[in-house]
């Protein structure tokens, strides 16, 4: 006789309460314009977006390249999904390191000029067993205070003392490491060579001078840079993604033979979770092929957004990253929602992802953009009373 299944009670203990605190707490995010939801919304091909039956040309996505969708990297992910299977099965540790992984670590780690590379599940994940493997609560942590919010995730779990230094201050973070540095066993700087909401860049080179007088480690998460912001001096710890410029998933840390062999051990969010699927990691390798292959894709993105900041009579743009600082989260909400209704879709950025006082329009270039598109917008935007008149070319 089968047995029957016991029937849950209609109200699982404690469900009244945990309801009544996420309705408040939605209701307050609601009257503060800061509640997220997720709307359903197809990509591609390039940068178009179909969201509610209509088209659109999507300036919110971090496909740099456009690779996500190129007819090769396609290929190779499908190649490996077919070959491999969906999923890595358990952790690499259990299973055994893959071959696909292994040959895109070597890949990283040949572009970015170290010994070695370990591939995580994500970025935020990279960060979270980056930072905890390397600190403690002896340790000091200096974060800079536009960071992403992994960089202070990954230092909350290491239980080290948490310090803010002002966004690209290479002054203050000295003074910080003067008055603080002699009280903990080992210092480590967190940074990012391209600041995801602002667009623009960290001093790395100061910063890196400023870690030696104090015998401080530097990380810089260079998840908006790699393949198409990279000039420059690297740090001892170089991380970033796999699921932006490379168009796949994943996260990854480049640095000496002795670090990555320390973090296949220490790494949390590496040891205890399922590998990254061989079909992403192919995906990546294939596309970071593309990056090396063909320079002029990767200066395509940069070239687009200092034409649409010229347009607006911004400052020049540094990265593929243009901000639209317009204050307050209803006004951000309020122009997203306009330019849609044009045919765009950029995406309002609202507190606490960024600080108070300061929504915007995040407006991201890829090099799959046309320069018809990108005109177009800064239109569109002039026309919603956001910048100067369009300037004529010269």
């Amino acid at each position: 006789m089968t047995a029957t299944p016991e029937r849950p009670s209609e109200t699982a203990p404690g469900a009244s309460s945990l309801d009544a605190f996420a309705r408040a707490t939605l209701a307050d995010l609601d009257a503060r314009a800061l509640r997220r939801r997720l709307v359903e919304t197809a990509r591609g091909p390039g940068p178009a977006a179909r969201r509610g039956g209509r088209s659109l040309v999507s300036f919110s996505c971090n496909d740099y390249l456009g690779l996500s969708d190129d007819p090769r990297v396609v290929a190779a992910g499908q190649e490996a999904l077919a070959r491999y299977g969906a999923g890595a099965g358990a952790s690499r540790l259990v299973t055994g390191n893959h071959p696909v992984l292994a040959a895109l670590e070597a890949r990283l780690a040949a572009h970015k000029g170290t010994e070695a590379a370990l591939v995580f599940g994500s970025g935020y994940m990279a960060n979270l067993g980056i930072v905890s493997a390397l600190a403690g609560p002896k340790d000091l942590v200096l974060v800079d205070a536009l960071g992403h919010s992994c960089l202070f995730a990954g230092a909350q779990v290491a239980g080290a003392t948490m310090l803010r230094f002002r966004h690209n201050d290479v002054a203050h973070l000295r003074a910080l490491l003067s008055a603080r540095r002699g009280r903990h066993e080992r210092a480590l700087i967190l940074t990012e060579r391209v600041f995801s909401m602002d667009g623009d860049r960290a001093p790395v080179e100061a910063i890196l001078r400023v870690a030696a007088e104090h015998d401080a480690w530097t990380l810089v998460d260079d998840a908006h840079g790699l393949g198409v912001v990279e000039a420059g001096v690297r740090a001892p710890l170089e991380m970033g993604t796999l699921s932006k410029t490379l168009g796949s998933y994943g996260g990854y840390l480049c640095a000496s033979r002795a670090v990555i062999d320390l973090m296949t051990s220490r790494a949390r969010s590496f040891v205890y979770t399922t590998g990254l699927p061989p079909a992403s990691a192919a995906a990546a390798l294939r596309a970071l092929e593309i990056v090396e292959a063909e320079p002029e894709r990767a200066a395509r993105p940069l070239a687009l957004a200092r034409r649409f900041a010229a347009r607006l009579g911004l400052p020049e743009a540094a990265s593929p990253i243009v901000p639209v600082l317009v204050g307050e989260a209803e006004t951000a909400l309020a122009l997203s929602a306009a330019l849609e209704a044009r045919g765009f879709l950029v995406v309002a950025i609202r507190p606490p992802t960024v600080p108070a006082g300061t929504a915007r329009l995040r407006v991201a270039f890829s090099a799959a953009h046309s320069v018809d598109q990108v005109d177009a917008l800064a239109e569109a935007l002039v026309s919603l009373g956001i910048g100067e008149a369009l300037r004529v070319e010269p």
